[in-house]
């Protein structure tokens, strides 16, 4: 073998090795520790404040997060990640975002240094042809995800992953992608909506956020629509949300804190168990309701 031979075979050694090794950590990440199908999960937010505050919320949060297997990783679709096309973050370790103004400074303290997964995103960005998932290297974890999944797994020892919201497209390719996502339910994967589903920033009544249970008559309506509609598994009036009245229209305002919701009820399977908690409204037009699926 010449000298020339000798390094180009070396080289596609290397290169071989290297793919194997990028294969077999992929793999080994994805099925090292073999879980039950994964429930999804939609997590009423709220307030960053609920962080670090001891609340209702926060136990409620809790409480759902001991009846769970323990995941391999964890994949957020969280209100606060609007981009044009869809994108997976894919770092090794992303970073906390602060994404909001205003709150005491133990607030801006708050680190969730939970690892990432390149491989993982790898995986989720080849899952569906229809929203050509790319991969991103500069967001991290926003306060809809990490506020919320802190009081979950309080460690950061899980990988967490968040997917942006494709502010260009219909609520109907929301939860069209959530179904494209189900495989991943059957490797370990908690996947988990972060948004609210009445959310109106505009109108809330500040001197009443002080209390239990606050809700407008539009706000305490579409609730009860809303919840009718998931505990009875009628997805299509929620996809077609704007269509559904005065009481929708306030309660979504805007659709990036409801359509967290529609992957989650994509991701639905048919004899699936439902079960809503921290359901109340806060502060006249929000709702804190969340959901367990499986």
């Amino acid at each position: 073998m010449d000298r020339k031979s000798f390094f180009k075979a070396l080289g596609s050694i290397a290169l071989s090795t290297t793919a194997l090794s990028f294969t077999r950590f992929r793999d080994e990440a994805l099925h090292a520790s073999p879980t039950p199908k994964m429930p999804v999960l939609f997590l009423g937010h709220g307030s960053p404040m609920n962080a670090i505050e001891e609340n209702d919320f926060v136990t409620g949060f809790r409480n759902v997060a001991a009846g769970l297997e323990r995941p391999n990783a964890i994949l957020c679709i969280s209100a606060h990640w609007e981009t044009d096309g869809t994108r997976v973050t894919a770092m090794e370790r992303p970073r906390t975002i602060h994404d909001f103004r205003g709150f005491p400074p133990a607030l801006y303290q708050v680190q969730y240094p939970a690892p990432g997964s390149p491989a993982l995103a790898e995986e989720i960005a080849g899952l569906s042809p229809m929203a050509q998932i790319r991969l991103d290297h500069a967001w991290g974890l926003d306060h809809g995800a990490w506020s919320v999944i802190r009081h979950l797994y309080p460690g950061a020892d899980v990988p967490v992953l968040q997917l942006s919201l494709d502010r260009r497209q219909p609520a109907s390719f929301h939860y069209a992608l959530g179904k494209e996502l189900a495989a991943l339910r059957e490797r370990g994967i908690l996947i988990i909506g972060s948004g609210n589903m009445v959310h109106h920033l505009g109108l809330v009544a500040w001197d009443r956020l002080g209390d239990e249970e606050y809700g407008f008559d539009w706000a305490l309506e579409a609730r009860s629509a809303m919840n009718r509609y998931i505990l009875e598994g009628r997805h299509d009036p929620l996809i077609d949300y704007r269509s559904q009245g005065r009481a929708f229209q306030l309660a979504i305002p805007t659709p990036e804190h409801f359509l967290p919701l529609l992957y989650i009820l994509g991701l639905q399977q048919k004899g699936e168990e439902v079960h809503l908690f921290n359901d109340r409204a806060i502060g006249g037009s929000l709702t804190m309701t969340s959901v367990r699926i499986g």
